[in-house]
């Protein structure tokens, strides 16, 4: 199977196991049982789909994206905006949550008297 297939017919399993998960939650036994068999058909083909790009990448004939050459020549830009919007926020800085104390359950024998 070529890349594209693969991807092809991972997306369609994807669409079948969504429609029968929303069956399943429903109620639907059947479509439960078709989730289950479907995840593990989806697993397969995410297994054959990660070795054939892997491939295709150390091939080179996965192309590259435009924008992820150009991302690459602008890597001295990022860390500069990154620290003006840090100085630009005017939320205060997030407090860590306190730890709630443990409440015990109220005792059953006297609530059963």
């Amino acid at each position: 199977m070529g890349l594209n297939e693969t991807t092809k017919h991972m997306r369609d399993t994807l669409s079948r196991v969504c429609s029968d998960l929303e069956k399943a939650a429903a109620g639907n036994k059947a479509a439960a049982q078709r989730v289950r068999t479907g995840t593990i058909k989806l697993e397969k083909t995410a297994k054959n789909f990660r070795r054939e790009s892997i491939n295709a990448e150390k091939s080179g004939t996965f192309p590259k994206r435009p924008s992820q050459q150009k991302k690459s020549s602008n890597k001295a830009s990022k860390p500069q905006m990154k620290a003006s919007k840090a100085k630009t926020s005017s939320k205060p800085a997030a407090r860590p949550n306190k730890p709630q104390p443990n409440k015990r359950p109220a005792n059953k024998a006297s609530a059963r008297k």
